[in-house]
């Protein structure tokens, strides 16, 4: 390559990363003393906890066995491990430091008050369709928490992922900031509903499928992706559960954990339920029944519920009597004791398996993992616990899987079972299940 062609090549990029530099960069924005508690009213800090608990700020914020919103929780993605920082107002280690507008910044824009991009794990795509008057309540519930101080854990996140001016790029290719617009053909009740589902309570960042840089794919929200070693289902129409997700359904569960037809909440969606929707008034569990009933088109499902059902009492029918398939003696044996439901409505404690979303789904994970790891008190049913069957070898479980799936559905078979299962059970173990 001729001198003067390099040289201008080399131009070029170096103007290029300075372009880019100046595109990336964001001012830090001065640091306050701690604002005290008093600062705020009683009033205010009671709505930023209810608002803290819809956006599950204390799941994804306190590590295991760690102090409330002190940070160091794992996410795992496929480009490392992020941990969650400190956000209570220690003012070395946490956002004591920061101003509203600073605190505004990172929920909109995803900015940390020094001028850091942030990681889109912390979802500021869906936080930034929040009010400013919900913002600002969620602050003073914040910085009144008690102040724990707790360094940042290091991420994992490889060279040169790691660099954070890169997030602008990223943001350049998928962030789109914009306020939660009402429907104007919509509800009060559903335009609620939609708020906290797209906004604070971001469902979509669980329920949405990524694409291969981690955003969610906007043209597919809610069609349902893989979180933490588990399956999210989707929430649209292509849910798999034979028995519709109605408005009733949804309250119920929402509010509960426990669904009539559909089991109870489990995995990732257990703390979701019993530690944030829980702050939640019924109105607002209402107002998340109404919008998803309708993004999952229930109305027109309605009439698939009777059909269903009876399918159900007819697959219950089948353990009833003698056994000779070494599967059906396996699953009456271990099994049906507690998931036998007669005729009529079945037992919401006893979830009916041919109704269950974790039977139908295209992939098996929920159902191994349920029946490896089982569901504890704190999870389900409040005090109700289902046993875990770990101690079933990989080919038991993968052939209790195989006959769930064969006689309590029409879908097809779920492929190389045992191998799945060896795998789900590695998983549980590294996450201290076994």
């Amino acid at each position: 390559m001729p001198k003067r062609l390099l040289l201008g090549f080399l131009a070029i990029v170096i103007l290029g990363i300075v372009g880019f530099g100046v595109f990336a960069w964001r001012p830090a924005i001065g640091k306050i003393a701690p604002p005290p508690a008093s600062s705020f009213s009683p009033a205010q800090v009671a709505r930023g906890e209810v608002l803290a608990g819809a956006g599950y700020c204390a799941t994804c914020h306190t590590a295991k066995g760690g102090q409330p919103y002190a940070g160091g929780y794992p996410m795992k993605t496929s480009f490392g491990t992020i941990y969650s920082t400190n956000i209570t107002p220690d003012p070395k280690t946490g956002v004591g430091t920061w101003s509203e507008a600073a605190f505004r910044r990172a929920m909109r824009q995803g900015v940390a008050r020094d001028g850091k991009h942030l990681f889109p794990a912390f979802p500021y795509d869906h936080f930034g369709k929040m009010t400013d008057a919900d913002i600002a309540d969620l602050y003073a519930y914040v910085m009144t928490r008690p102040a724990v101080s707790a360094p940042a854990k290091r991420n994992s996140v490889p060279f040169p992922l790691n660099i954070r001016a890169l997030q602008a790029g990223w943001k350049l290719l998928f962030f789109r900031p914009e306020p939660f617009k009402p429907s104007a053909d919509k509800s009060p009740e559903w335009n609620r509903g939609a708020y906290l589902a797209q906004g604070v309570s971001h469902c979509g960042a669980c329920h949405t499928p990524r694409n291969a840089l981690g955003a969610e794919k906007r043209d597919q929200a809610f069609a349902g992706a893989a979180i933490d070693n588990w399956i999210a289902p989707p929430l649209t129409s292509a849910n798999p559960s034979p028995a519709p997700w109605d408005q009733a359904e949804l309250a119920a569960y929402l509010r509960t954990g426990v669904s009539r037809y559909h089991g109870v909440a489990a995995g990732p969606m257990s703390p979701v339920v019993h530690d944030g929707l829980v702050k939640l008034p019924d109105a607002d569990i209402q107002a998340l029944a109404v919008y998803f009933a309708d993004v999952g088109g229930a109305a027109g499902r309605a009439s698939a519920l009777a059909p269903a059902l009876a399918k159900a009492q007819a697959a219950n029918r089948l353990n009833t009597g003698p056994q000779i398939d070494a599967a059906a003696r396996l699953y009456t044996a271990a099994c049906a004791s507690c998931h036998y439901n007669g005729a009529g409505q079945p037992n919401p404690l006893r979830p009916d398996l041919a109704l269950n979303s974790a039977v139908n789904l295209d992939d098996p994970t929920n159902l191994i993992r349920v029946i490896l790891h089982g569901v504890a008190a704190k999870e389900g049913a409040p005090g109700v616990v289902m046993p875990a069957f770990g101690r079933f070898s990989d080919a038991d479980v993968a052939r209790l899987a195989a006959y769930l799936r064969a006689t309590r559905t029409d879908k097809p078979a779920w492929p190389d079972l045992e191998k799945k299962v060896a795998t789900i059970r590695a998983e549980g173990r590294a996450e201290g299940k076994e």
